[in-house]
């Protein structure tokens, strides 16, 4: 028995199958993950590399070349391009489309950890990435104060950072444009030549009083005590006698040769927030997780910091939920528009209310239909999921007419009853409809 066949000699069953696949509808698209995209995992991982003080000419010859020879014999490989900076090299490796990324970055790894002799000693870390959209930051706070520049980020850091992070679905957090505590010594040349220090006894002598080592075990009976000899600094004072040299039995300290500042590290970016310097936390969501949903509790979360730290100022600059509630209400409204008007422009070509409220009732039943199979399939409510729906809409309508013109043919030239004229109308179009 066809589809058609039981629909119409069973009406009461049709009907409680239709209603249950709506309720199931209902239910999948409350459970549905909303997010601008789908999940997209381009075969493509990024490689960066430090090497501070370098040039760009430099960075090319002893670092970017050399990297591409040792990455150019990782299998699968279609594409390198690079580019050298002032101390920062970027290589970006594309692989075939199907190309498993993770097992890809892995093997770029490995095989730069197997080579890495052949890098400058003094390069700094080798980093390998790769595209996901769910490293871009779900929301951007500003943060602002008058407070000490580094007392605001001993605020942003230790404090508001760990309560940003515990937030479900929170991935990661990181302030941009933080001013990170340093202890600067700024060494005078004309002393240090007087004394005729080198500039790597110096250096040593920093080093190695500031240390904070194991110191071995004791062990009395049973007992068992771990030892350590904590030698790290802990005031300027401390920097300041800190023994460089010995000259024929004199002593000679730090605070003869330089003066010692504590400051914070020189700033490479200069943020502000409505004028003011500041800071920006950047907030990046779990894979899986529904962006919307996340952005949400860190709006809350901010608006509480903001409370409760009432010397700073926390607001949202960038919000990914926001823009993503807007883009995915704007296709649906123009779902709902484009559905309203093919169910108008039936109703003045068929003129017949009774066809074009089958049609009418077809849409929403089909749509939310739809809801349950995307949540079967781990699909998410985007761009691209709702474009599909809107076109699935348009080739529904063009069925449905087909299927009613073969009907009303049936009905008006073969003289079929109505329940003969639908079963065969049907029957007769179903391979079209289905191969359409």
């Amino acid at each position: 028995m066809n589809l058609a066949r039981a629909s119409i000699r069973r009406p009461v069953f049709t009907m409680m199958v239709v209603m249950a696949v709506v309720v199931l509808g209902l239910v999948a698209f409350s459970r549905l993950q909303i997010d601008l995209l789908p999940e997209i995992e381009l075969p493509t991982v990024t490689v960066t590399a430090s090497y501070e003080g370098a040039d760009p000419i430099v960075m090319e010859r002893l670092v970017t070349t050399i990297l591409e020879e040792i990455i150019s014999s990782v299998p699968g490989v279609v594409e390198m391009t690079s580019r050298s900076y002032e101390g920062r090299s970027r290589i970006r490796v594309s692989f075939a489309w199907g190309t498993p990324i993770d097992t890809v970055a892995l093997d770029v790894r490995a095989t730069i950890e197997d080579e890495i002799n052949e890098l400058p000693d003094a390069l700094g870390s080798v980093r390998v990435s790769k595209f996901d959209v769910d490293t871009f930051p779900v929301v951007i706070l500003g943060v602002s104060s008058k407070l000490d520049p580094i007392e605001l980020t001993d605020i942003v850091e230790n404090q508001m950072r760990y309560r940003l992070s515990r937030i479900p679905g929170v991935a990661q957090v990181d302030p941009w444009g933080g001013f990170n505590r340093e202890i600067r010594i700024e060494l005078d040349p004309d002393r240090i030549n007087a004394h005729g220090i080198p500039m790597g006894d110096i250096i040593s002598a920093l080093r190695d009083a500031n240390l904070d080592l194991p110191a071995g075990k004791i062990e009395d009976g049973k007992h068992q005590v771990t030892l350590r000899a904590p030698g790290e600094f802990s005031n300027l004072e401390q920097v300041l006698n800190t023994i460089v040299s010995r000259e024929s039995g004199d002593l000679v300290s730090l605070r003869q040769v330089a003066t010692v500042e504590d400051t914070y590290e020189k700033l490479s970016r200069i943020i502000r927030v409505n004028g003011d310097m500041g800071l920006r936390v950047a907030i990046r969501k779990q894979p899986g997780q529904n962006t919307v949903e996340v952005a949400r509790q860190v709006l809350a979360e901010a608006k509480a910091l903001d409370e409760a730290y009432p010397q700073v100022n926390v607001i949202p600059v960038s919000n990914q939920g926001n823009f993503i509630e807007r883009a995915i209400v704007n296709v649906s409204r123009s779902v709902l528009y484009g559905g309203a008007l093919a169910i108008l422009v039936l109703f003045l070509f068929l003129r017949d209310l009774r066809s074009t409220l089958v049609i009418a009732l077809a849409i929403p039943i089909s749509v939310i239909a739809t809801f349950a199979l995307m949540f079967s399939s781990g699909f998410t409510v985007n761009l691209m999921t709702l474009g599909g729906m809107a076109l699935g809409i348009g080739m529904m309508v063009d069925s449905s007419v087909v299927v009613l013109e073969n009907i009303y043919r049936n009905r008006r030239e073969a003289g079929l009853s109505v329940e003969e004229a639908a079963e065969t109308g049907a029957r007769e179009v179903t391979t079209a409809v289905l191969a359409g």
